[in-house]
């Protein structure tokens, strides 16, 4: 960094690199983003002051540039607090531009059927006992919302198992765990030998279980082939089409709903395509057996709606956008159950198929690959 600016006020800090490139920041995000004993926990980095605690009047008197650190002088509390230049750059918001709605977070990636050549894997073995590969599986995971385990003990439970390397087990009203395999007269089509049509599960909860794990123990039966969908490259391929399909399918809620068993009645109110405030796209909710009524779509929009979930669905099952497997004993799949959605071909009655599922959340994923990460940075310095 060449050199700092400060305006007369002392409201703003402007940083300009060699290269002429400015990037400002406000002095009150400063103070706030202050890294000093006094203001951050050293043992965990969590604020020890509230937004009440600083100045309403607050400016900087003065700023300069010392190696790689910016100093600057706050008033009126007389206070100097220094900043690591390389962590102001890597958190600027003076981007200047609007990003598109449906944008979609850096560190993730849309696939189709490409992937099939190159799903992510990883060896549970492995994965347990050397936090490299468990950090690169992980990473994948983030990355495309769903990847395989192989080489997992073939008993029952085992799915906790892989659960426990990066979180916790989210119990709901299927207990830690249910079973998946033909059932006469079963409460949920998943337990036939149906095929299923590609889905998210458990729309029907807010919050929706944001991890899902199905883990095989026996794989005989012909077909039942898994398949994995991507949700968001089928939600921006609706955009590319159609914009406005696009746009109606995420500014109205569906709703859904679950009373499959004596005393469960689930109901939730979310877009099927959900974004974030400012346009991130950041959850699919399909799931046609537990589409309840839709009434929350004005009259006027009733038809566009529709003809935009009859799309949506047809970019889900075309065969192009699917990652197709057969599971053998000892393996799994995970999902990223707000994005990635997963189906069932059909199969027969011959031979047997018995797959044990559970859920987690997406936050202990996330936590267990960030610190990871941050272990192997730290052993490289």
């Amino acid at each position: 960094m060449d050199h700092v600016e400060l305006s007369d006020d002392g409201q703003i800090v402007t940083l300009i690199s060699d290269a002429g490139a400015r990037t400002r920041f406000h002095a009150i995000w400063l103070r706030d983003n202050a890294w000093d004993a006094e203001t951050r926990s050293a043992g965990n980095g969590q604020r020890l002051i509230a937004l009440r605690d600083i100045p309403v009047d607050l400016r900087i008197d003065s700023a300069r540039i010392a190696g790689t650190r910016l100093e600057l002088e706050f008033q009126p509390e007389a206070r100097s607090i220094d900043y690591d230049l390389d962590w102001l750059m890597a958190h600027s918001y003076d981007s200047g531009s609007k990003r598109e709605t449906g944008w979609l977070a850096a560190d993730i990636e849309t696939w189709d059927n490409g992937l099939m050549s190159a799903i992510p894997l990883a060896d549970f073995n492995l994965a347990k006992a050397d936090s490299r590969v468990l950090r690169d599986w992980l990473s994948q995971l983030r990355k495309y919302g769903f990847g395989k385990m192989a080489g997992g003990p073939v008993e029952p439970e085992a799915l906790l198992k892989i659960a426990a390397l990066f979180g916790y087990v989210r119990e709901t009203n299927y207990g830690r765990y249910f079973e998946v395999r033909t059932e006469v007269n079963p409460t949920n089509l998943a337990y036939t030998g149906l095929g299923l049509q590609a889905h998210t599960d458990n729309p029907y909860r807010d919050p929706v279980p944001t991890v899902q794990i199905l883990y095989c123990l026996e794989n005989s039966a012909e077909g039942g082939e898994n398949m994995v969908v991507d949700g968001f490259a089928a939600a921006l391929r609706l955009k590319a089409e159609n914009p406005a399909w696009f746009e109606v399918l995420s500014k109205h809620c569906a709703r859904f709903e679950y009373a499959g068993e004596k005393g469960v009645c689930l109901r939730s109110r979310r877009p099927m395509i959900e974004l974030s405030a400012d346009g991130e796209l950041i959850g699919v909710r399909f799931n046609n057996r537990s589409t309840a009524a839709i009434t929350d779509v004005p009259f006027d929009e009733m038809a566009s709606y529709y003809a935009a979930y009859r799309r949506f669905g047809e970019i889900i099952d075309d065969p192009a956008m699917e990652v197709t497997f057969k599971m053998t004993p000892g393996e799994c799949f995970l999902v990223d159950n707000t994005r990635v959605l997963h189906a069932r071909k059909g199969y027969s009655g011959a031979g047997s198929r018995w797959l044990q599922g559970c859920y987690a959340d997406k936050d202990g994923l996330l936590s267990t690959l960030a610190s990871l990460e941050t272990q192997s940075l730290e052993a490289a310095e």
